[in-house]
């Protein structure tokens, strides 16, 4: 519905994130430009309102929450990374696989995963600035997140693009997991509105975990 109609819109939060981590607010900007038109671009032919219509016939209430649950992992997995403070690679990955959502995906074949790096690789500043946004930012973004000092990135998803981008500033990559960070996300939120007499039941690939 209109959440995805205007997709682009959730994208400036982006250079709100790469500013915290050290990044000219002006260059994240500027370097979002370009990919935020790109996006809008690129959802301006979905059929938007497809499932919003399915709802109304069957008379389901239904309620987009994708960002709010994008930025509830985000302020989680950072809070678990400054906390603990990896030093390497390994480290880090398995900071993340002893989160339930990640520990339950690794078990079905798709827990964290590093894209770039190694191992025992030191980690460096570790950027959590893939996990909201509503989708990838520009690549060139790279350069300037190892000019501002940032060492490791940690995201849910990355393109083949984004990854080379990536290699080519020496920064390491950890993808956390798409389905595995979305799940983890939403069932902080389910958490809350559980407690208030709404009866949950998960589907389509969702990791129930109750805290």
């Amino acid at each position: 519905g209109t959440g995805l109609a205007n997709l682009d819109g959730v994208m400036h939060l982006q250079a709100d994130v790469l500013a915290d981590y050290g990044v000219p607010i002006n260059i994240a900007e500027g370097l979002l430009e370009k990919r935020i038109s790109e996006v809008a671009r690129g959802v301006n032919a979905i059929n938007h309102y497809q499932t919003v219509d399915a709802a109304k016939l069957l008379d389901i209430p239904i309620m987009c929450v994708h960002t709010p649950a994008d930025n509830l992992v985000y302020q989680f997995v950072r809070g678990k990374i400054d906390k603990e403070n990896p030093q390497t690679i390994e480290e880090l990955i398995n900071l993340l696989k002893k989160i339930p959502e990640y520990h339950e995906a690794t078990r079905l074949g798709f827990g964290p995963k590093i894209f770039a790096g190694a191992p025992h690789r030191r980690c460096g500043k570790i950027a959590v600035t893939e996990m909201t946004g509503g989708t990838e930012g520009a690549k060139e973004i790279y350069e300037k997140m190892a000019i501002a000092g940032i060492g490791t990135i940690v995201g849910m998803h990355l393109s083949e693009q984004h990854k080379e981008e990536a290699e080519k500033y020496h920064l390491n990559v950890i993808i956390a997991g798409h389905i595995s960070s979305d799940s983890l996300g939403l069932n902080l939120f389910l958490d809350k509105i559980e407690k208030n007499g709404v009866m949950v039941i998960p589907c389509s690939g969702l990791i129930r975990i109750k805290r």
